[in-house]
């Protein structure tokens, strides 16, 4: 295990006893073989106060854990994109109320499911415009394949967009395949986990006259000096990239997914807002501490802190929480007491969850176990990496709450 911090964790309130916990209780999940290995940093005012990398990031040739191990991150790219969306906002390129239709008009004459088999859905019309607000806030009506919790993501998976999305598409073709299909609900009356941010990102291109990736390298991962976030890896880079595993059925011990996971080695054809992005755990801090100090970091502001502000307060309808308006299956977040903003859970009352938090706290995580949250109110950040599909298999990022803010003693 190796442990580091850029200053003493009492002098930021942090016991420094309670925070090596961190590290006691995370490491008996490798111990246990239950997870190959992970990455965790906590900060608080700006400061590292726990840095610490433990296990191996490929189990099979015994490669360990170390500082600079790349991750795939999956569903972390989605506030990426979100501020993307966003910095085009502010420049006045769209409002949050236009129909997106007005740049992608494969959206222009949608349809909802209504009953009916995936062989015969029965289908009524969109009785409201899918908004740009709704890619936001995953009120669109969109679904993921692979859900598997109704009939429209067995239309989804019956297209190819489960996991894996068609081989040779780009996200200008596969918004114009996920226009054609039904949507799970009326947007704007409940909240899906979907495809929505990979929508956004394709609206992102359109806006910008620019490519996804070239947008991000331009405006965003240069600028704050993310040198070491990518979409794919080769070289080098594809040796410090951590393995994936998913738990044995019978036995839950790790078994390598090397089909899913060799995907980060191929240069992609589309690039998914929802899901594609590959980084180090530096270059995740600093996208967090960018976060946290309201848009700018080390001089470069890529967002207003109003913005910032605005973007991490519950946007659901009638200031509803996940728990009331969530359709489908899904378990990256707890819902009761969690809001949704423009890109990130938000938590509106902690007590619901039995896990502490702040109020006003907004995070996401990734598909693989990956976590990070933003906490204003006590100027903390956390990230959590390890590669386990699917990241409902153990409660870590809970744990990783309750460890870091039981060892807040100021």
């Amino acid at each position: 295990m190796k442990v580091s911090r850029n200053i003493d964790p009492d002098e930021i309130g942090f016991d420094p006893a309670r925070l090596a916990r961190i590290d006691e209780h995370f490491g008996r999940y490798v111990a246990a073989g239950q997870l190959s290995g992970w990455q965790i940093v906590v900060t608080r005012r700006g400061h590292v106060a726990h840095s610490s990398t433990y296990g191996l990031r490929d189990v099979e040739s015994g490669a360990p854990v170390e500082a600079d191990t790349l991750w795939r991150i999956y569903s972390m790219t989605k506030p990426v994109t979100s501020v993307a969306a966003m910095m085009l906002w502010e420049e006045g390129r769209f409002e949050l109320t236009d129909e997106i239709s007005r740049w992608l008009p494969e959206f222009a004459d949608v349809r909802v499911y209504a009953k009916g088999s995936a062989a015969k859905p029965y289908t009524v019309p969109a009785v409201e415009p899918i908004r740009v607000w709704h890619l936001l806030t995953h009120t669109a009506g969109l679904t993921y394949g692979f859900m598997q919790t109704s009939v429209v993501d067995g239309l989804y998976r019956a297209a190819g967009y489960d996991l894996h999305w068609p081989a040779g598409v780009d996200l200008a073709a596969a918004s114009v395949a996920l226009a054609e299909l039904p949507l799970l609900y009326q947007p704007g009356s409940a909240w899906g986990y979907s495809v929505a941010t990979d929508v956004l990102g394709r609206l992102v291109e359109v806006v910008s006259g620019q490519r996804l990736d070239e947008f991000f390298t331009e405006r965003i991962l240069r600028p704050l000096g993310m040198t070491d976030t990518h979409w794919w890896v080769d070289g080098d880079d594809a040796e410090r990239l951590g393995a994936l595993y998913v738990p044995d059925p019978r036995t839950g011990r790790l078994l390598r997914h090397e089909q899913l996971g060799a995907a980060a080695r191929q240069r992609p054809t589309l690039h998914a807002g929802g899901s594609g992005l590959i980084c180090s755990a530096y270059d995740y801090h600093r996208f967090t501490q960018f976060l946290l100090r309201g848009g700018e970091l080390d001089g470069v502001r890529l967002l207003g802190p109003r913005t910032v502000r605005f973007m991490t307060r519950n946007h659901l309808p009638g200031g509803q929480d996940l728990g009331a308006l969530s359709v489908g299956g899904f378990a990256e977040s707890i819902f009761d007491g969690i809001g949704f903003g423009l890109g990130f859970a938000v938590v509106q009352d902690p007590i619901p969850s039995r896990v502490p938090s702040s109020v006003g706290e907004y995070y996401w995580g990734g598909v693989a176990s990956t976590a990070f949250w933003v906490d204003p109110a006590e100027e903390i950040t956390a990230q959590l990496y390890t590669q386990l599909l699917p990241s409902s298999t153990y409660p870590l990022r809970a744990q990783l709450r309750q460890l870091v803010y039981s060892a807040l003693v100021d």
